[in-house]
């Protein structure tokens, strides 16, 4: 299977960013996308709506449904589900893109900003696996891709932001521990994460002038493609890059993807810039192996 036609997609933060360019990928295949996220009106600084992207994925060939969710509300998550199995018939793919970020140490961290992190990156990931998992049961493909890293317990990704770094990788252990516990009933529960730097809108507010050593977001999105397409029972229980996953499918130029033609890309957080593809314990070795390479 290389196509996502007629499958049903349920992505959260699908309004902006890499949640989008997911979006529109599927939709070129004529998926249907769930556009769950909570911007309903526009921010001057985060330009985007839910409606807006809807907007954009029918006119890419893919049927929409705007949802405002806060993933952080059990009532929306339970309300969006049953709002999208409604109208699609089904959930076929999840994929946890939400997610709040704020890397200051411990002394620059307020509680309010802690529990934020902790309960859309943590709690919403697992909240909308649970509500999903029923549907996703009746699938005959079904996937749960998460964007969180591969876990590397190197000090050096815990010293300067310890709440940031442990609310990441705790989505990386939820999405490990669904893959075992689904893994003999087909769901494949995978985690995909950047090589580089995205040149998103939060990026940009976040980190002013970084978005010029960053990769656009269709290199996450045409990763994701890859591994949402692969027959679920032979995937499962991965932490991927982008950028492995690609190469893996013969992909050896990255050039299009620069935000800024000609400028090196900066590495991302929670990936050794050092360590050659080749040699990589987590990340792209699962592919290989479920192609039967």
């Amino acid at each position: 299977m290389d196509t996502l036609k007629h499958k049903t997609l349920f992505i959260t933060g699908a309004s902006r960013g890499i949640g989008k360019a997911i979006a529109l990928r599927a939709a070129r295949d004529g998926a249907n996308i769930v556009v769950a996220a909570k911007t309903a009106q526009a921010d001057p600084r985060l330009p985007g709506t839910i409606y807006t992207a809807a907007v954009e994925i029918e006119a890419a060939g893919g049927k929409a449904l705007p949802l405002v969710l806060d993933v952080r509300d059990d009532d929306q998550v339970a309300s969006a589900t049953a709002q999208a199995v409604a109208r699609f018939g089904g959930i076929d793919i999840l994929v946890n893109n939400a997610s709040a970020i704020h890397p200051r140490g411990v002394l620059d961290t307020p509680m309010k900003r802690y529990d934020l992190m902790m309960d859309i990156n943590v709690r919403g990931s697992f909240a909308c696996a649970q509500a999903c998992l029923p549907h996703l049961l009746k699938s005959a493909n079904p996937h749960i891709l998460t964007l969180s890293p591969p876990i590397d317990l190197n000090p050096k990704w815990f010293g300067p932001h310890a709440a940031y770094t442990t609310s990441k990788y705790a989505m990386s252990m939820i999405s490990l521990g669904l893959a075992e516990e689904f893994r003999e009933r087909g769901v494949a529960v995978n985690a995909l994460w950047p090589r580089t730097l995205i040149a998103t809108a939060a990026l940009s507010v976040a980190s002013p002038g970084e978005a010029m050593r960053a990769r656009k977001p269709e290199i996450m999105a045409d990763a994701a493609h890859r591994i949402l397409t692969r027959a679920s029972r032979s995937i499962s229980g991965r932490f991927f890059l982008d950028e492995d996953v690609l190469r893996e499918a013969g992909v050896s130029e990255f050039e299009l993807y620069a935000a800024s033609p000609g400028t090196q890309p900066q590495i991302d957080l929670f990936v050794e810039p050092t360590r050659p593809l080749t040699e990589r314990r987590q990340p792209s070795d699962g592919l290989k192996a479920s192609q039967g390479q």
